[in-house]
């Protein structure tokens, strides 16, 4: 155990749905529950207005709809959470090189790896700078834990929220932990809670009082070790930067089962290509390409393909899963289908059979190319039919717009799927979200995170022309260079700025339950 409480754990409030209110003004200070819509669907982020009505993380969304039936349902962006969570892990670093995220929105810091903290003081100035900046930054609010340890700093956080700081004082850990819940400790379930409890143990300091033997006998040797330290706040876990990522993968479950074999197709080669565009993301490869398989009966199945060598190529991914697929019996419906990667690498070795099918392919469309152009040539002025018309102009040959053959001619280009709490721009009305789509129709809020207002609503056919999908804005407009660059100058020459305004918080932190914060 340190001396100075110079770890801290950074929990973002509510982060999926203050991001939305802080995207959406129309949103704040209002009940946001963002996951699933469908009747599968599981909330992954309430904000605290939607906890008021009794709305949790993990809670099926059909439950959450009976007691917050007034509460905007959102459909996650994690690209634009992402965007956030990238640039408040950016703030982390500049503190310390000793950054341990655990999710999006959650991560360890040791400060005095850093050198900005090596006593109490210095820790509780670092924590509050670093609330400031992440305010000014993403406009969102961050909890802060400042404790000796990983375990305390945690609970510090947690006893935080919303939007606050507090400091364990070492030597003060035993009396703050001995009458919180037990289940306050990292671990215990509701299982190993209820345990306990018919043992006569609900508090921390109870666990404390019946020994490390007593409690190896009600749960075994390893967990009641493990309890027994924890009950006297022993925690000597270090803060580790970097976590080797073993797999990337993606699922997702269907608000109906499918039951069309070309459907499951379709959907697994989505997947395979949404994996890896993530693998990609994370500069990684891989060996192995695994599906899952969860059917109507939900019993899962998974099974497994290793190439030769890893591999970041959608195609070959694509391919492995497509037939990984071939061994499994989809015939009563799928309920759940996902596509890994696992044997991570941060190289790529090239797929022989794939470069040679891609050099077939091309020679086979230069062919046909040169087979198109003779025939042009050959059937130059001639009109339908092969009749040459009058005066010998030339007609334009369609068989570039022709069905290649063993394939259905081309048909209407299907309406997009219009997704709630997504992105949208119009010609016209500009950047805007989507309300909700029905019936033909689709309702769209147009605001910006910077409307001084709720924007207006508008419905149009989901079919216009004019509307397509967008990507999100940021939560904080950049500050213009020309701007930074005189605040840089008077900084440095010791010329007195005017304070900096604070950002206005999007309303409603709280704690993200979906992860760990």
């Amino acid at each position: 155990m340190r001396s100075a409480p110079t770890i801290l754990h950074l929990d973002m409030d509510a982060f999926f749905a203050a991001a939305e209110q802080a995207s959406k003004p129309s949103l704040r200070g209002k009940a946001v529950v963002v996951g699933g819509l469908g009747p599968r669907g599981v909330v992954a982020t309430a904000s605290y207005e939607a906890r008021v009505f009794g709305v949790r993380s993990a809670m099926p969304t059909a439950q959450a709809r009976r007691l917050a039936p007034n509460a905007a349902y959102l459909s996650p962006r994690f690209s634009l959470y992402r965007s956030v969570s990238d640039q408040v892990m950016a703030l982390l670093r500049a503190l310390s090189p000793l950054v341990e995220p655990l999710s999006l929105d959650e991560a360890f810091v040791d400060l005095e790896a850093g050198g900005v903290a090596h006593d109490s003081a210095s820790a509780l100035r670092a924590g509050e700078r670093l609330r400031e900046d992440i305010r000014k930054v993403t406009g969102l609010t961050g909890s802060v834990g400042l404790a000796a340890s990983k375990m305390l700093a945690k609970i510090a956080s947690e006893e935080a929220k919303p939007d606050g700081l507090v400091l364990i004082e070492p030597g003060t850990e035993r009396e703050l932990l001995a009458p919180m819940p037990v289940r306050t400790l990292p671990g215990v379930g509701p299982a190993t809670g209820d345990h306990l409890r018919r043992a006569g143990i609900t508090t921390v300091g109870e666990l404390a009082e019946a020994g490390e033997d007593e409690l190896v006998r009600l749960v075994g040797k390893a967990h009641g070790q493990g309890l027994y330290a924890m009950a006297l706040a022993l925690d000597t876990r270090p803060v580790v930067a970097e976590r080797e990522t073993k797999s990337v993968s993606v699922e997702d479950t269907y608000d109906v089962d499918i039951h069309d074999r070309v459907r499951i197709q379709v959907e697994v080669q989505r997947l395979a290509d949404r994996c890896v565009r993530r693998l990609r993301d994370g500069g990684h490869a891989g060996r192995t390409i695994q599906l899952k398989v969860r059917r109507y009966d939900f019993s899962t199945l998974t099974r497994s393909e290793t190439l030769r060598g890893p591999t970041d190529d959608a195609a070959v991914v694509q391919e492995a899963a497509a037939r990984l697929l071939e061994g499994v019996d989809t015939t009563g419906g799928v309920r759940l289908l996902g596509v890994g990667v696992s044997g991570l690498a941060d190289f790529t070795q090239e797929d022989l059979f794939a470069q040679a099918a891609q050099a077939a392919q091309a020679a086979q469309a230069a062919e046909a190319a040169q087979a198109a152009s003779a025939a042009r040539e050959a059937h130059a002025g001639e009109g339908a039919g092969g009749q040459r018309k009058a005066g010998g102009s030339a007609v334009a040959d369609d068989a570039a717009y022709r069905s290649p053959p063993g394939r259905e001619p081309s048909v209407e280009r299907p309406a997009p799927r219009w997704t709630a709490g997504h992105d949208v721009r119009h010609a016209v009305h500009g950047h805007g979200w989507v309300q909700g789509s029905g019936l033909g129709r689709v309702t769209v809020r147009f605001e910006t995170p910077t409307s001084p207002a709720p924007g207006r609503v508008r419905t149009f056919a989901v079919d216009d022309p004019e509307l397509e999908p967008a990507d999100p804005l940021p939560l904080v407009e950049a500050e213009p260079a020309a701007t930074a660059g005189a605040q840089d100058a008077a900084a440095s020459s010791g010329a007195g700025a005017s304070p900096e305004q604070p950002v206005p918080a999007a309303a409603g932190g709280g704690k993200d339950d979906g992860a760990s914060g």
